[in-house]
């Protein structure tokens, strides 16, 4: 992935830490500026995630023969094993710690919905929210994953038009199941086709190394997530986000070769996952002892910081490295067993 993507896919999980941050110390409640830009645009990073997710998924299969199988599985891979991992996690905190989640609850069926990726109603009773609160972008990413790969049986250049029209039907046209069907009505998921519209831009060399126009984008697009109201979301911080994403496309000669920012990259998964819990700790040990906020949370950013890190390298890439080489081997098995039999 490109160095600058990996900066702006760090900095979208890092703003909606601090979005939470404002939630569980402050309970949206904020003394001064820079708190209420948190409250009130801190949730723009789950946007700019899905526009940055439409074009990683685009970019990384566009010269490969995938099957739609492999393809998903390789992606549950990805995603499953540090997702479970702090679902687990925030269960266990629920049901033996508390007063770390006063509000939270567990229900079993609910929980084991969670680990499937289906959306149902929070035991906790505020929404359609699975058991690791934040979980609930990955139910987009799971069926933005499910229609790529159908779009995977077509030529390149007839993706982006197949995953629009998939997305239209699941999500606007198809209305058999409720609540479901509610929870997937929301114009969000098409900031995916954002992603790959741009990554279709980037392989038909459209987006060229500049400095001041992507300067400029920058500056309009973080003018527009200011001032606009995010209803519709798709237009007034969906398209700033891409265009965030194509400005630091295109200052990539400035990022490559920064160690730094490919690591922070690396771990944005891991932070978005952990820092909830990690957040919900540091705010029960910070009422309860009567610790400044701020110094708290500089606390818990290091901690986030780390912890995320070694996820990465222990959870994540391990456990993607070992699934993955179980399905690769699997498949190899199956060419083989093919050949043996044309061979005879």
């Amino acid at each position: 992935m490109l160095i600058s993507v990996q900066a702006l896919r760090a900095l979208a999980a890092w703003t909606v830490v601090c979005h939470h941050f404002m939630q569980i110390f402050f309970d949206f409640k904020a003394n001064g500026p820079i708190g209420q830009l948190f409250i009130d645009k801190g949730a723009v990073g789950v946007d700019i995630f899905f526009v940055i997710s439409g074009l990683v998924i685009f970019l990384s299969t566009q010269d490969k023969s995938l099957p739609p199988t492999r393809f998903l599985l390789y992606r549950l891979s990805r995603i499953v094993p540090a997702y479970w991992l702090y679902t687990a996690l925030m269960a266990l905190v629920v049901v033996f710690a508390r007063p770390v989640l006063p509000d939270q609850k567990v229900d079993w069926a609910h929980f084991l919905l969670s680990l499937l990726f289906i959306p149902s109603e929070n035991p906790g009773g505020y929404g359609i929210y699975p058991t690791l609160n934040v979980g609930w972008t990955l139910n987009y990413e799971m069926l933005f994953y499910v229609l790529f790969a159908w779009a995977l049986l077509f030529r390149v250049q007839a993706r982006l038009m197949i995953v629009a029209a998939l997305l239209f039907a699941v999500c606007q046209a198809w209305t058999g199941y409720g609540w479901i069907s509610t929870f997937y009505r929301v114009d969000i998921v098409y900031e995916f086709l954002l992603g790959i519209a741009i990554g279709m831009a980037f392989r038909r060399g459209w987006i060229i190394p500049r400095l001041c126009l992507p300067l400029l984008g920058i500056t309009g697009a973080l003018w527009a997530i200011y001032h606009w109201a995010p209803q519709p979301r798709f237009l007034a911080w969906g398209l700033p986000s891409a265009v965030l994403v194509i400005a630091c496309m295109s200052l990539e000669r400035f990022f490559a070769g920064s160690r730094v920012f490919k690591v922070l990259g690396n771990s944005s998964y891991s932070v978005y996952l952990m820092h909830v819990l990690v957040l919900s700790a540091g705010g029960f040990v910070a009422q309860r002892y009567g610790i400044n906020p701020y110094a708290m949370f500089g606390v818990c950013a290091a901690f986030i910081g780390l912890a995320s890190w070694a996820s990465y390298e222990f959870v994540e890439k391990s456990s993607y490295r070992w699934l993955k080489g179980l399905i690769d081997g699997e498949s190899s098995n199956k060419a083989l067993a093919v050949l043996s039999r044309q061979k005879y």
